[in-house]
């Protein structure tokens, strides 16, 4: 099958709550092997009571539910609701800090910002700002890293929760080598996990992920408990770093001397599963890789934080060569841009440093449907499919005269994607439907 395939994807039943139909350029990466995409330059995607009804021809959507309310988006794109696989709420108070080496940066910048969350009021304003620009960013699933504190987590969920955002978040674990006001014990990390852990997860779109902050922080008794809790609790998201930078993998070889590699520190406490979600993952081995993908572990891509810090570059084609399931992140603060167009921008840039281009469809499904794969959610986000939760972006190509020029000229849907990844930005969201509803115009 070619990689752009002109067709529809049929209805499923609905009930009898509200239906509205988005019309506009459908593009959307489908599920399967071959790495398909449905393009439709007069699209139709029909919605009901959250879900997703069809997808198709607009006038034979049209025909099938004539009862529904349209709401035209013209010759703009409608695409996925992106996923953001890894990101800090913390850290947007501290976003554009002067680039530093990783660890010094997290000592000037990450951990004094991240004080501040013990503050509840602090914790309920950064929450709400945080999903605000998610929303108009066109990111309707994010996997995010809160704060040692337990309110940064409550906050997080509640302002999700109210804008009904697909989010997956856990308290930071970490018991050393951080400031002393910011760390907690092996027993405490495990008892406010499983407390947090029992209040929200599984409530609407919300997921916990158990969150040690990478080895470093954690003493080898924290990470056996977050073992323990991950064992008891198999179907929860596992996210932290790994092998960001040369001087953090130097660090783990010392503190974790009996280890054979970085990747073997997680593995030892059962840290490396299916829906385990390693942000970074530049410096690994050719057997940590293979083991990883073994695991059917995630990684996530992080290109404008990798290109801040100076941390390294990502071979995106090596990796997923190697089977390994990748999504695309932020990391916002050490990211530079919420946007999944930056980051796709960035994440092009790199692939060319390392002699593999990324296409503007495979950058797409980077974005959407393979972000969804690394957290375990396919089968509800990262496509325009039947039975899938509505969530839908509307990027309009003609929202800067720059842009628009370059959109007037494209000869294909390759072009006017690629033209979104080099010269979008939030001005180019012109819509989101989260879960069926509007959410930005």
């Amino acid at each position: 099958m070619s990689e752009t395939e002109r067709g529809r994807r049929g209805p499923i039943d609905g009930g009898e709550a509200a239906l509205r139909i988005v019309t506009g350029h459908v593009v959307t990466p489908v599920g399967g092997p071959s790495g398909e995409v449905l393009d439709l330059e007069r699209g139709a995607v029909a919605v009901r009571d959250g879900r997703i009804l069809a997808v198709g021809e607009a006038a034979e959507v049209l025909t099938r539910y004539p009862e529904g309310p349209v709401e035209p988006h013209g010759e703009s794109l409608v695409v996925p609701g992106f996923v953001d696989c890894h990101v800090h709420y913390s850290q947007m108070n501290m976003i554009a800090s002067p680039g530093l080496e990783l660890l010094e940066w997290l000592r000037n910048y990450t951990f004094p910002a991240e004080a501040r969350f013990a503050d509840a009021s602090h914790c309920a304003e950064a929450a709400d700002f945080f999903t605000e620009q998610l929303i108009a960013q066109g990111v309707t699933t994010a996997c995010v890293y809160p704060t040692v504190h337990p309110g940064s987590v409550h906050a997080l969920f509640r302002s999700a929760r109210a804008k009904g955002l697909r989010l997956i978040t856990g308290k930071v674990c970490m018991d050393r080598n951080a400031p002393e006001h910011l760390l907690d014990t092996p027993e405490r990390a495990y008892e406010q996990s499983l407390e947090l852990l029992e209040a929200w997860h599984g409530r609407g779109r919300l997921e916990y992920a158990l969150t040690p902050r990478f080895a470093p922080t954690s003493s080898p008794r924290q990470l056996e408990l977050l073992g323990r809790l991950a064992e008891e609790h198999p179907d929860v998201v596992i996210q932290t770093h790994l092998a960001e930078s040369l001087p953090e993998c130097g660090w783990v070889g010392e503190l974790f001397p009996d280890e054979d590699d970085y990747t073997a520190v997680y593995e030892r406490y059962g840290l490396v599963r299916e829906r385990s979600v390693f942000g970074h993952a530049i410096h690994l081995s050719d057997g940590e890789l293979d083991r990883l993908a073994a695991a059917r572990a995630s990684l996530a891509h992080c290109p404008t934080s990798n290109l801040f810090l100076g941390s390294g570059l990502f071979e995106f084609g090596r990796l997923r060569r190697r089977g390994l399931r990748i999504g695309l992140g932020s990391d916002v603060g050490a990211g530079t841009n919420l946007s999944p167009l930056a980051s796709l921008n960035e994440a092009y840039k790199v692939s060319r440093m390392v002699g593999e281009p990324i296409g503007p469809f495979e950058a797409l499904r980077l974005a959407t449907l393979a972000g969804a794969e690394a957290l375990g959610r396919a089968d509800r986000v990262g496509s325009l499919e039947p039975g899938k939760d509505a969530d839908l972006v509307v990027l309009d190509p003609w929202a800067t005269p720059v842009l628009g020029r370059r959109a007037d000229h494209a000869e294909s849907t390759a072009e006017l994607l690629f033209a979104l990844m080099m010269l979008g930005d939030d001005r180019s969201v012109r819509a989101v439907y989260v879960a069926g509803e509007k959410a930005k115009r």
